[in-house]
């Protein structure tokens, strides 16, 4: 190949070439191979094969996804193969009706610069360093996130106070809580391609200045017949949350190593959870009960100033502290995506690259199932408690309190888990059961008259259910690299919103004309319709195994610092 060969396809790093007749190995079975080439729209002709038993090269191509650090193993075991021919000069290749773009010397091999070539080298390197910032911009992330979503249960947590304070239906106030579902299901696109584009910091401001403002807007609804105000008012906090919800995986892809990834992604889905946590504990305590009018008017309003005074402090925080990315990339998968040039990415591509990869679809749909049943109990608990427990509004939010607390333990345990046994198939199964064993004790438990009984079998579900949510996201991450987690995971929180405004339309109808067991035993039979589901996704690791890859790759000896050439000959 002294001269340059034309290729019907593209032109890869390292010097290697695909052509018409044959390909280097590159560590996938040929059934993957070609489905990443095909999905990439190369063209190789007809009859190309591929050769291991010569010289295996294992290594990222750029374009495919694949990692960059070559593995080279001399040696043949035919009387005709292609050669690895030490000599100066020579060639490379070139596309068809392209001039080379010159060689960079790298590693003693001849290297053409072409796009994906130079995000190769970029990755390569690209130097993998650990940010101390990082700590500061997930806890920032999780404050705000704690705080979007404390406004989003605070009417559900005393649903029987502001049924009576505005003079409106219960199912006007649960509507209040489903804003945040129905507002992120047409909103998730835009948002998606806006963080894909824009970055984190921009949609991390965006978020935290529409939480504050919803937060202030509230404030103008302290009067009965003023109950548009506070719709208003929660529809731009749902509003903000479209620019939270995606973004944990992302933030922890993009600023923590392979190693701690799972742990981050926990503490920033964390803050959300404390935040349901506190709507469940808080506005029990300082909205009671009271009959006079002018006296839960001044209630409701310190807890709307409280709210709209920590929103405001930590939108000027996100405007000091976070940051879009660190200096360095956190890992060699970070590298790869950060090297690749945006012209390489289509975001319309993306998506349907997602939708048609059969695992992160029925993890789509199961994530959904769990989720929109979380959603579901903590919107419609108050109206469950006082049922069987008259007057016990203050208990029915410190029972939604222990369902999160719980909750926030089983995501904590089970992000370290993850970081540690990399089972990500094998934990959110067992998760999956647990959470619907823990339904179904709660449900036979919840009216035999015991609160105690409730307060501990409602730990126990949400230990589970609430649990997994960090674990689905980091699944995702994992099914659909190197896709962004911030598509990836606002299609799981799509399909949880879906899921979510229907099953609390659905148990709330249900429960009014059957009673709450009747309505909870039909969260427990799509429990078990998504635990069935979750048993048929394949654990294909791709963002490990490519982290794992990196790692092993072994760079030849440097001693050698005459570039290589690969010759092609008939086999």
């Amino acid at each position: 190949m002294g001269a340059g060969v034309d290729l019907p396809g593209a032109c890869f790093g390292r010097g290697l070439v695909l052509t018409a007749r044959c390909t280097w190995h590159v560590g996938l079975p040929s059934s993957r191979f070609e489905a990443l080439v095909s999905q990439k729209g190369i063209a190789f002709g007809s009859g190309f094969s591929l050769w291991s038993e010569v010289l295996r090269v294992q290594e990222h191509l750029p374009v495919l996804g694949l990692p960059s650090e070559p593995l080279w193993q001399n040696g043949t075991t035919g009387t005709t193969a292609a050669a690895a021919v030490l000599g100066r000069g020579g060639g490379g290749c070139r596309r068809r009706g392209a001039e080379p773009r010159g060689a960079a010397r790298v590693a003693g091999m001849v290297q053409q610069e072409g796009p994906g070539e130079r995000g190769a080298a970029g990755a390569e390197a690209a130097e993998v360093r650990l940010s101390r910032r990082r700590w500061a911009v997930v806890l920032l992330f999780s404050s705000y996130s704690l705080c979007n979503a404390f406004q989003w249960i605070q009417y559900g947590s005393i649903n029987n106070v502001f049924v009576r304070f505005y003079g409106v239906s219960t199912f006007a106030i649960d509507w209040l809580s489903m804003s945040y579902m129905l507002t992120y299901i047409p909103l998730l696109f835009p948002v998606a391609w806006l963080l894909d584009k824009w970055g984190l910091r921009p949609i991390a401001l965006a978020g935290s200045a529409l939480n504050g403002l919803g937060a202030w807007v509230k404030l103008g609804s302290l009067k009965p017949h003023l109950f548009p105000i506070t719709v208003l008012g929660q529809v731009i906090c749902s509003l903000a949350q479209v620019f939270i919800l995606g973004m944990p995986s992302h933030i922890a892809s993009v600023w923590f190593g392979s190693h701690e990834v799972s742990t981050a992604c926990s503490i920033a889905v964390f803050g959300n959870q404390l935040g349901v946590a506190l709507g469940f504990l808080v506005p029990p305590v300082m909205v009671p009960n009271v009959e006079d009018e002018e006296k839960l008017a001044y209630h409701i309003s310190i807890m709307f100033f409280m709210t709209a005074g920590v929103a405001t402090a930590l939108f000027i925080l996100v405007v000091i502290v976070f940051r879009e990315k660190p200096l360095h990339p956190p890992s060699r998968a970070q590298a790869l995506i950060q090297s690749r040039p945006p012209e390489e990415y289509s975001y319309v591509q993306s998506i349907l690259r997602l939708v048609c990869n059969t695992s992160f679809m029925l993890l789509m749909v199961t994530y959904g199932l769990n989720t929109g049943c979380f959603y579901s109990l903590s919107t419609l608990l108050n109206r469950m408690v006082i049922h069987h427990y008259p007057g016990e509004e203050v208990n029915a939010g410190r029972i939604g309190l222990i369902i999160v607390l719980s909750g926030m333990v089983g995501a904590l345990i089970s992000g370290i888990w993850l970081d540690r046994t990399k089972t990500y198939k094998q934990t959110t199964l067992v998760v999956y059961i647990m959470s619907l064993v823990g339904m179904v004790v709660y449900t036979f438990t919840l009216s035999l008259g015991h609160l105690w009984v409730v307060f501990v079998t409602a730990g126990v579900l949400g230990f589970f259910m609430t649990g997994y949510l960090p674990l689905g996201f980091e699944f995702a991450a994992e099914l659909t690299y190197p896709e962004s987690e911030g598509t990836s995971s606002g299609l799981l929180n799509v399909s949880a919103q879906i899921f979510g405004i229907a099953f609390t339309i659905s148990q709330g109808q249900i429960m009014d004309h059957f009673g709450t067991k009747a309505g909870n035993l039909f969260l427990c039979s799509f429990l078990f319709l998504g635990t069935i589901m979750t048993a048929f996704i394949k654990a294909d690791l791709r963002r490990q195994q490519a982290n794992l890859e990196s790692e092993q790759t072994k760079v030849m000896p440097e001693a050698c610092t005459d570039p290589i050439v690969l010759e092609e000959s008939k086999l």
